[in-house]
């Protein structure tokens, strides 16, 4: 697959789940399952080793077949994808993009260096290495609301000065904050800006390009219909994310701010809730899982809320 223009990064891309047993062992073959369902829900891409893909847990070798496994099918398929090569330590993570190359994705997910904060210079040191190894292969910056470092718009145009195969960025958006959306505008030239899932239509509307998309988790079908919708009825798309809001409000954001589960957990729990693909509950080790048992009754009232995404789009 060709290296992907900040253009080509653009829309609605589903995150590949990691699928485990009841130990929190990887499911290879439920993955690969996985993987058919969200190729034929035709999104404007797929991203492997993501949050929701617990790269900070996989070994080397099943960060490899998952990758392989990815690359395989899209590739078949057309289907644009991205490997994330992310980890805590810098060596790792340049040890996963040497182990990618061949396998040629459009672009690679990278974090900064998480266990101390990584200094502006450090930071560029750390990202011209990734893109000197990376060669023709485009760079995604990742920078999750618990990374030690915040990245900010003005630092993204920096960092793009500097890496010129830096061409996107996955960021918090502070809720849709309006200041913060008029300096994206001003500061993300040759930059694709990627946010939260389930503030899509306002995104784009304000700005931003598309998402990784947390939406994707509880139903990849209807996130892909949703970003149709913003490019075809932005009014009508709004309305929708109105209630996505309430869904996420009143049944994810609990589990995160009250019961102290990780986002993670969340994405899975919204793909049991979805029950689109078999990839279980159970997080790998040391992580908590939201109870599956959770789901039945969270999934009745959600569909009073967004009906659209529980529709059986995939059989």
């Amino acid at each position: 697959m060709k290296p992907f223009t900040n253009q080509e990064i653009s829309g609605n891309w589903a995150t590949l789940l990691l699928a485990t047993d009841s130990d929190g062992n990887i499911e290879f073959s439920k993955m690969n399952d996985e993987i058919d369902v969200l190729i034929a829900s035709r999104p404007n891409g797929i991203y492997s080793n993501g949050t929701a893909g617990e790269f900070y847990a996989q070994t080397e070798d099943e960060f490899m077949q998952v990758s392989e496994m990815l690359a395989s099918k899209c590739e078949k398929a057309l289907i644009p994808f991205q490997i994330g090569v992310s980890h805590m330590s810098p060596q790792i993570s340049l040890q996963r993009l040497k182990m990618i190359k061949d396998l040629h994705p459009g672009a690679v997910q990278v974090i900064l260096p998480d266990w101390f904060p990584p200094t502006p210079d450090e930071s560029v040191v750390f990202l011209k290495k990734m893109a000197e190894e990376a060669g023709e292969i485009s760079l995604v910056l990742y920078n999750p609301p618990h990374a030690k470092i915040q990245v900010e718009p003005e630092d993204w145009a920096f960092l793009k000065k500097q890496i010129p195969s830096l061409m996107g960025v996955k960021v918090f958006d502070q809720n849709g904050n309006a200041d913060w959306y008029a300096k994206v505008r001003k500061n993300s030239e040759g930059l694709s800006v990627f946010i939260p899932g389930h503030r899509l239509a306002t995104g784009i509307k304000s700005g931003a390009h598309g998402a990784y998309s947390n939406m994707a988790c509880l139903n990849p079908f209807a996130a892909q219909k949703w970003y149709n919708l913003i490019n075809n009825d932005m009014e009508a798309a709004l309305e929708l994310e109105s209630r996505v809001g309430q869904f996420m409000k009143r049944f994810i954001e609990p589990l995160i701010t009250v019961h102290h589960y990780c986002n993670q957990a969340c994405d899975r729990f919204m793909a049991v809730l979805g029950s689109w693909a078999d990839v279980g509950s159970k997080l790998r080790w040391p992580y908590k899982s939201v109870p599956e048992e959770l789901a039945e009754p969270v999934r009745k009232q959600a569909k009073q809320i967004i009906p659209e995404f529980f529709e059986k789009q995939y059989e």
